[in-house]
């Protein structure tokens, strides 16, 4: 009769050990979250909700390593972060997370468009980017979209919006991809090197764009030489300077070279220099990036950022070579969604209608793109 209680005794021991190791660990998973969280808050960088689970036949299909993609959405320009989501993820067989940096009055609607059509099954994260993580740190210029302003910084901040990535894929919101978004993900960097994109002088694009462009395609087109503070940089003002909607990062250098801090002290400085060149336009994000990586970065391929398709020189090229670009890029003045963009076609094939009405395409022969 001992006995039986001995062994009553160790196995109610046994279950009551066991249930405060559990209770141990659920308050260090709580404790993770909450530091999780408060390391997102302390950058105004606020994780708002995750997706985590494709249906498990989807999983199947897909690679198991996970490829982060970061993309900017404002309001204004829905349409074309949902276009490039939708030929990112369809010419894929890899573990893609989209981490949508957004703000606050575009969540809900984002989310609809998501849920409600062949996105469904998307893996994303959305964060929202609070604007006062850049006071201090930008002019202001009236003439710049306000809601598309604050967004063009989120590059800066990779590490700390993927605090758990060693590498990501950035791209903008007028971007289609064409090909297996794993293949940008695999560009080899060199060492040292936290950042690899596509050279502006490069032979895709210097071949049909350039011509005409100014000097948009060299460091004298983006910073003012004529500044005390840029010539002591001793950089030649003839380098080739390198397009940033689109670039794979490594985010483990980018962290011990200390970029987004690199990339701050030049903001703040051309707020009270003004160290930019006038004939910027909507570049702004361009300049510190040309700075911090003067001849430290490695190279894309060419047909991952074919670019000039939202201005006059993307007319100049073939439907043969745009059907051969890996990815299409309409930076410039005209948009896809727009009216006079060069291959709005090719783009539109990409764009799925919103399912709540508020978002149309503009068209030449009709006052609305109408949801078919």
């Amino acid at each position: 009769m001992t006995f039986r209680k001995v062994n009553i005794f160790i196995l109610a021991l046994a279950v009551v050990i066991f249930l405060l190791v559990l209770h141990h660990n659920f308050l260090g998973l709580s404790d993770f979250l909450k530091r999780e969280l408060s390391d997102s808050d302390a950058l105004g960088l606020q994780p708002i909700d995750f997706i985590p689970e494709a249906p498990q036949k989807l999983i199947e299909k897909r690679n198991e390593k996970e490829i982060p993609v970061v993309i900017t959405a404002s309001e204004d320009r829905l349409g074309g972060i949902i276009a490039a989501i939708n030929s990112i993820y369809h010419n894929t067989k890899s573990n893609v997370v989209f981490h949508i940096i957004t703000q606050n009055n575009t969540v809900d609607h984002l989310r609809s468009w998501l849920s409600n059509t062949v996105l469904k099954n998307v893996k994303y994260q959305i964060i929202d980017f609070d604007p006062r993580v850049l006071e201090g740190k930008m002019r202001v210029d009236s003439e710049q979209t306000d809601s598309i302003k604050p967004l063009t910084f989120a590059r800066f901040y990779l590490p700390n919006l993927l605090p758990y990535s060693e590498k990501a894929i950035y791209v903008d919101d007028d971007v289609i991809v064409q090909d297996d978004i794993f293949e940008l993900y695999n560009t080899p960097l060199k060492p040292g090197h936290a950042a690899a994109f596509s050279d502006d002088c490069d032979s895709t694009t210097n071949k049909f764009a350039v011509r005409g462009a100014g000097n948009q395609y060299n460091y004298i087109g983006f910073l003012d030489y004529k500044k005390e503070t840029i010539r002591k940089l001793a950089m030649k003002a003839s380098t080739c300077s390198f397009n940033p909607g689109v670039f794979v990062a490594n985010l483990t250098e980018w962290k011990l070279k200390n970029i987004t801090n690199q990339l701050e002290k030049w903001m703040k400085l051309n707020v009270v220099e003004e160290l930019y060149s006038k004939t910027l336009a909507d570049n702004v994000a361009t300049p510190p990036l040309l700075i911090v990586f003067y001849k430290q970065y490695s190279n894309i391929d060419p047909l991952w950022n074919v670019r000039h398709l939202g201005s006059s020189a993307g007319k100049r090229y073939s439907p043969q070579f745009v059907k051969a670009a890996k990815l299409l890029h309409w930076n410039g003045h005209f948009k896809p969604w727009g009216r006079t963009a060069s291959y709005s076609d090719v783009w539109e094939k990409w764009y799925i209608p919103d399912p709540t009405g508020k978002f149309n395409l503009i068209r030449r022969h009709s006052e609305a793109y109408k949801a078919k």
